[in-house]
């Protein structure tokens, strides 16, 4: 069995924040980079709105570059995922790829959120050449161009407000016929004019050719298909946090994302932390993510200083 000082579970931009801050503090980190290494950042193709690449840079490229700095400062980064825990001793037990056992004077939790998706072929087959889970991600590409964004819940109009400044028209496909958002936000998409809401409606395939998205094609509840044009397709419909792991020993809010305390990082359990889009239901951005790794880092440290000494 290892014994490390400190174990990072998941390999985004959290998990390597984590990672860099808690090599240069001594802290000896090892990394599982779990069932997605680089994080779901690495589902999209360029990004625009990570500071410090004025022209931009390739998802996969950044994450190899906090990962080489990651490794650079000492970090241990390994293959695996997390398959168990035991948050209820201390140092915390940790199996991984269900034959691997850790104990773990640290643990910080940034095993990401996985976005929703409607599990269309056609949408798999689109996947970064025009269908996206994140507006703030990815709207800058659609600027006077046509979108749709499906989901009626206050992300989903979020999302469409997001888009409406930035596109020349958005659809929203909603799936009743009404809104599950607050009735502010509801107010505020339909007082938009360059949205249009398309009611009772599901979409059946997004439609594209080799240069990617070209359209949508959409069943009303009364059986009526019908096809729009658009340039663009965004999912608005959640997210799932990877948290269930620890669902049993740490506090989680009603849809599954991990609690942590005040502006800090610590959970329900001492010496646990978390970081990035497992514990972040709203902003959900890579450099978000990354300030919170950041966080859990010096939260851990600081653990351990009063908790060895």
């Amino acid at each position: 069995m290892d014994t490390v000082k400190t174990l990072i579970l998941g390999g985004g931009p959290a998990g390597f924040t984590a990672a860099i801050y808690a090599a240069r503090a001594n802290l000896s980190p090892v990394v599982y980079e779990g069932i997605q290494p680089g994080g779901q950042l690495t589902t999209t193709t360029i990004i625009e709105n990570f500071p410090g690449f004025p022209d931009g840079i390739d998802a996969n490229t950044l994450m190899d570059n906090m990962r080489k700095q990651a490794a650079g400062f000492g970090a241990d980064i390994r293959q695996g995922t997390a398959t168990a825990v035991d948050l209820g001793k201390y140092p915390f037990h940790v199996t991984i790829d269900g034959t691997h056992e850790i104990e773990a004077r640290a643990l910080i939790i940034a095993t990401g959120a996985q976005a929703k998706y409607l599990g269309l072929p056609s949408e798999e087959k689109f996947k970064g050449a025009g269908v996206s889970a994140c507006a703030t991600c990815d709207g800058f590409f659609y600027r006077k161009r046509t979108v749709a964004v499906v989901g009626g819940g206050d992300t989903a109009c979020e999302e469409a407000l997001y888009l409406a400044g930035l596109a020349k028209k958005v659809y929203m496909i909603v799936r009743r016929d009404v809104f599950r958002a607050s009735k502010i936000m509801q107010a505020k998409v339909l007082k938009t004019e360059n949205i249009e809401v398309l009611w009772n409606c599901n979409t059946q395939e997004v439609l594209g050719d080799a240069m990617g998205v070209t359209g949508a094609r959409l069943v009303r509840k009364d059986g009526t298909v019908f096809d729009i044009a658009i340039d663009g397709f965004f999912l608005a419909i959640g997210h799932t946090p990877a948290s269930a792991l620890f669902a049993p020993w740490i506090k989680l809010d009603e849809n599954g994302y991990i609690r942590t305390e005040g502006v800090g990082t610590q959970t329900s359990v001492p010496g646990v932390f978390a970081a990035g889009d497992v514990m972040d239901p709203r902003y959900r951005q890579a450099v978000t993510a990354a300030a919170s790794g950041c966080k859990a880092a010096r939260d851990a440290e600081n653990f351990l200083l009063e908790h060895e000494n």
